[in-house]
Order: structure tokens, then sequence, then C-alpha cells
């Protein structure tokens, strides 16, 4: 049976994709205070990372926003974001839609962007791709969730978009989705990332039965998932090829892997509540090893330095000190060898390695950032100073813990 698993393992080395992202949105109805997520775990070639705020009056849009971005980027792109007026949005690559001969591809970060500020709720973004040139230039699964109870997925080519509403338990009928590389309405077998699907899928349908389905539960056990569905194993068991072996694996159809940049679930607000309260909440570099942070939209400019820019680099620090870790996981670049992680480095069978102590620092951090929410939730008047004074709380642990 151990021979099986790995040949199978090995076998799937062959069709590894790079933009394979993960996504979900899950309605109110398995949340615990009734707010919907739309979750969003990004795989691509530019692993540097980081925040951005978009000011309305600099970037000439109706809404700011905050976004996350390829740090290389110089504006106009974005990856996945939520705007001052509740409005979030992300997407994944999708390979079964197109279905022309269009050469010049790949807008789907400058349609958001765009979107971002300009559109408030599901509606004005279906005017907004009517209003679209054609081509449209994108071949992707948009998710979207709006102040107003809005959520949806919406299918896109060069010429036309179909819309799937979360909301509706004729399509979501357990009050979610999943989506990969593939689309629905696309071409049936086509498409990329079906055993991923299956994953996600699986961990979050058992999960909403108890409906108390949280942003943080998602990044801890989706991102940091080392399921697969397709064998039925979960590395993190006790006889499981990383545990019974070198420790090392394939790094194959997990939801994370070497491609993996980030995660972001977006918190949006419930109907009548300010629209400022939607919360990103967001893990950057490679979430095994890196901790989720809250980012207020209603906080502006004024988010933790650690996530954006810094002064000597266009990329995040707490990103380049994940991704130093990460190398760590990944420390084979000669032949075949990058496509291979040392599983003990991130989870021994006594439950240490990298991705346990995340957690701990996780767990840490969320105490910290409680008041601080708390204030933001209740619209409590919140002063500078005491952002900035958990800002720098947290980023001390965060660099006891993950600086090398």
């Amino acid at each position: 049976m151990k021979k099986f698993v790995l040949t199978v393992l090995l076998a799937a080395l062959v069709s590894v994709d790079i933009f394979a992202c993960t996504s979900a949105i899950i309605t109110g109805r398995l949340t615990p205070d009734g707010r919907p997520l739309l979750w969003k775990h990004r795989d691509t070639g530019e692993l540097n990372n980081r925040m951005e705020w978009f000011d309305s009056k600099e970037i000439n849009s109706l809404y700011s926003f905050l976004a996350l971005v390829n740090s290389p980027d110089k504006g106009g792109i974005i990856w996945a974001g939520s705007n001052e007026a509740g409005f979030s949005i992300m997407n994944t690559a999708s390979y079964n839609l197109k279905d022309d001969d269009v050469e010049e591809m790949d807008m789907e970060g400058v349609l958001m962007y765009k979107a971002l500020g300009s559109c408030r709720t599901l509606a004005d973004f279906e005017k907004f791709l009517d209003a679209l040139p054609r081509p449209m230039r994108v071949e992707a699964n948009f998710g979207i969730i709006d102040s107003e109870g809005g959520a949806a997925y919406y299918e896109v080519n060069n010429t036309k978009w179909v819309k799937l509403d979360v909301n509706d338990p004729r399509i979501a009928p357990h009050g979610y989705l999943v989506y990969t590389n593939f689309s629905y309405t696309g071409r049936a077998d086509e498409g990329m990332g079906y055993i991923r699907y299956e994953t996600a899928d699986r961990i979050i349908r058992e999960k909403s039965i108890e409906g108390n389905i949280t942003p943080s539960w998602i990044i801890d056990n989706v991102s940091r998932s080392f399921y697969n569905s397709l064998m039925g194993i979960d590395m993190v068991s006790e006889n499981s090829p990383a545990m019974t072996g070198s420790g090392f694996i394939p790094d194959s159809d997990f939801i994370s892997r070497n491609s993996t940049s980030a995660a972001v679930v977006m918190q949006g607000v419930k109907a009548g509540e300010n629209p400022g309260n939607t919360i990103i909440w967001t893990v950057l570099g490679y979430p095994p090893v890196s901790p989720v942070v809250p980012l207020f939209v209603k906080a502006g400019r004024n988010q933790p330095g650690f996530v954006m820019k810094s002064s000597n680099s266009e990329n995040s620090e707490i990103c380049n000190m994940a991704l130093d870790i990460k190398s760590e996981i990944f420390p084979i670049h000669r032949g075949s060898g990058q496509k291979y992680l040392n599983f003990r480095k991130l989870y021994d069978k006594y439950g240490n390695g990298y991705m346990s102590d995340t957690r701990k620092l996780e767990k840490e951090i969320l105490e910290l950032y409680f008041p601080l929410l708390s204030s933001y939730r209740e619209m409590k008047k919140i002063q500078v100073s005491d952002t900035e004074e958990t800002y720098t709380s947290v980023w001390e642990k965060i660099k006891e813990v993950m600086k090398r």
C-alpha cells in the first residue's frame, strides 16, 4: 500500500499548475455572526505579495480600497480586495471557458482594480461587465460579496458572463460554493484543480454542519491543509508517507504548495452595518508558516507597516520572513528537487515544526487584535495611538517567532 501511495504521488508531479488558486464564498448562514466570507488562496509565479491602500482621490475613482498586489506591480492591478462601500472581489483562473482565438489575455487584475474603484453592489458589477469593451481578455471566476448581503461567483470569458448566486439554495444548497480552476458552466471535464476542489469542499462541508465557520478557521484548516482527496490521505496523520519515510513528499495537489503566495478571507458586513467594518484577514507568503493578520478597511491608509511596502523594498516585511522560512521547507533546487517539500520541517508526529509555531503565534496575535476589532465593530472612536500600539505589539511577537 505504501508503495502504491508513493507511486501516485510521483505521477501527480507531471501536472503541477502554477496558477492554481482555490477559493470559496461562505454565506452568513454558516458563520457565527451572520457575516459572509470570501476566501482566496492564491497561487502565482510572483511570490512577493503585499497589501496596498488605494485612495479614491489619488486614483480618480469613486471608492477607496485595500487590496492584495504583486510587490513589483506599479499600480492598476490587484488580486483580491475590499472597498469602503463593502464591495469585495477576488478571482481564480479558469481553463474551460475560453471559446475563441484571442491571444492577449490575463486582464483579470486590471478588471478587479477598476471594479473596486467603481462598484458598490453585485448589480453595479453586472453593469460594469456589460459596459466593458469586447473582448474582455479574461477567462476567470470572479467571487464577490457586498454590503447588502449579495454573494455570487461570475464565470467570465471574452464575450459573456454567467452568475451563480451563492444565496440561491438551488445553486448552493449547503450555503457555500468552492471554486478552483474550472467553471461549472464551462466545458465538462476540462480545466484544472479538481482534486483541490474536492479537498476544500470536503473540509468546508464537514464544518458547515456546525454553522460556525470563521476567517481564522478557514486559514488554519483549509489554507493549511495537506489532505489529498484523491488518495484519502492527510499528511499530518501518523501513517502518512510524510511521517513514515524520509519526510520529503511531492508537492502536488495540496491546497498550499510551493507556488502559494498569500491567502485572504474578506469578511463582509451584515445588512445595515457600516460597510467600512469589512475586514481582510490576511496571510502573506506561505500560510503554513505565516500568521493571519486582520486588516480593517475602515482604517484606510493606517494599516500595519509590516504587510505594506517596506521602507527599503517593494516587498512587505512579513512576506520576506515567510519566504525565508519557506526556503527551509523546499530546500532542494537542483534537478526536480524543487518539487519536493520537507514536511517534517512543517509538522512532525509530536506536533512540532513551523506550522505548530505559526498556530501558537496566530492565537497570540488574535488575542491582541480582539479589543481593537471590538472597538471598530461597536463604532467607538479609534485613537491612532491605540491602533499603532496594537500593530507594534503584534509586530514584536511576529519577529520573535519568525525572524531567522
